[in-house]
């Protein structure tokens, strides 16, 4: 009885919390995904050396394997890497040298960085002392880390998803609020401009708005361009649906007390309409996400958005286009499972959120 009464008390957020941790796979794709973001947001420390950093006599290197037992079979404490040597230029085959072990540490200074360009330092999680070099992903063309370049080029990649889906998402629920909620030539005129976006392919309405800039622009200003067309493309599809919602949701009574009360139609909208979607648009968010991350990785990979050196997971895919690269040097493709596996994450978060929210769930946890 009093177990009972317990879950009758629960506010709907903790029923919510309730449902939701018990989809395994849904609290898989968000631990995934805080460690992508945690990785991404440190990357400075947590990469054994700057995104730029190049090693020229190890440019295509394979990824270098830690041991604990050296070549005469002595066991090591603190794991290692051998030296490399390269052995066959044409092939661009290395082997190890047992003559040389560097040590793996933890917490070693490195290459010096500033903290989103505010605190300096050097330290990183771990790294190898002396002339030894650790790539535990292998190394591309230049010789430059594809792990350090992975953790960079996740700010880019992962970071537009959030940004983007914050400004279409806002803006697209305020015109859809505005659309649905004034009606008549208003509503009109907001469903037509909707319509005549969604109309247009998306891929090819990214590349025309890319198009009208010029292509030395500097990758921040970049960004922030990708990150615009990517918003001014998809904050259509959400307002429809929020107009649908909120045709239903002003003939509540509480919007007409708050009407009666003389609350200005803005404010309504706001305080009063919106924020009864927002079960539906965090569920909408987390599966767009996906989308936003694709369009840069696309964007990028055709030359068009990201520009070298700046690391993203798109333009560290144009390397992998020869089959060549693709059977001599596999690791190059890395950013492509990583984006697998984001996109992955992404999805079984967004079904997990769909379902806890669910009205009828709740209810039934109740």
């Amino acid at each position: 009885m009093n177990k009972e009464k317990k879950q009758l008390s629960q506010s709907p957020w903790a029923l919510f919390w309730r449902h939701f941790r018990r989809n395994r796979t849904a609290m898989t794709g968000g631990l995934i995904l805080v460690l992508f973001y945690t990785l991404a947001f440190f990357a400075d420390f947590f990469a054994p050396y700057g995104m730029e950093t190049q090693n020229r006599m190890l440019f295509n290197s394979p990824p270098t394997r830690p041991h604990f037992f050296d070549s005469t079979g002595k066991f090591h404490i603190r794991p290692f890497v051998y030296g490399k040597d390269l052995v066959d230029k044409k092939w661009t085959k290395y082997a190890d040298d047992t003559s040389r072990i560097y040590p793996i540490k933890f917490g070693v200074r490195g290459d010096t960085y500033k903290f989103f360009g505010l605190i300096s330092s050097n330290w990183h999680l771990f790294g190898v002392g002396g002339e030894g070099r650790i790539f535990l992903i292998g190394t591309d063309q230049y010789g430059r880390d594809v792990l350090s370049r992975l953790l960079f080029g996740a700010r880019i990649s992962l970071s537009v998803g959030l940004v983007g889906i914050l400004l279409s998402f806002v803006f697209g629920m305020l015109a859809g609020g505005i659309s649905g909620y004034f009606g008549g030539f208003t509503d009109t005129v907001i469903m037509r401009f909707t319509e005549l976006i969604m109309s247009v392919p998306g891929l090819y309405l990214i590349l025309a708005l890319r198009a009208a800039f010029p292509m030395e622009i500097p990758s921040d200003r970049m960004y922030l361009i990708i990150v615009a067309i990517l918003s001014f493309i998809s904050w259509a599809g959400m307002s429809r649906i929020i107009r649908g919602m909120t045709l239903s949701l002003k003939e509540n009574d509480y919007v007409t007390a708050a009407r009666a009360l003389g609350l200005g139609h803005l404010r309504i909208i706001v305080r009063h309409i919106l924020p009864n979607t927002l079960s539906f648009v965090i569920v909408a968010a987390t599966v767009s996400v996906p989308g936003y991350i694709l369009g840069e990785v696309a964007l990028s990979f055709l030359g068009v958005g990201i520009a070298e050196p700046v690391a993203s997971w798109g333009n560290m895919l144009q390397q992998a286009q020869s089959i060549r690269v693709l059977t001599s040097f596999p690791w190059i493709l890395a950013p492509g499972y990583v984006i697998f596996i984001t996109v992955l994450a992404f999805n079984f978060l967004g079904d997990g959120l769909r379902d806890a929210l669910d009205p009828r769930k709740i209810l039934e946890a109740k």
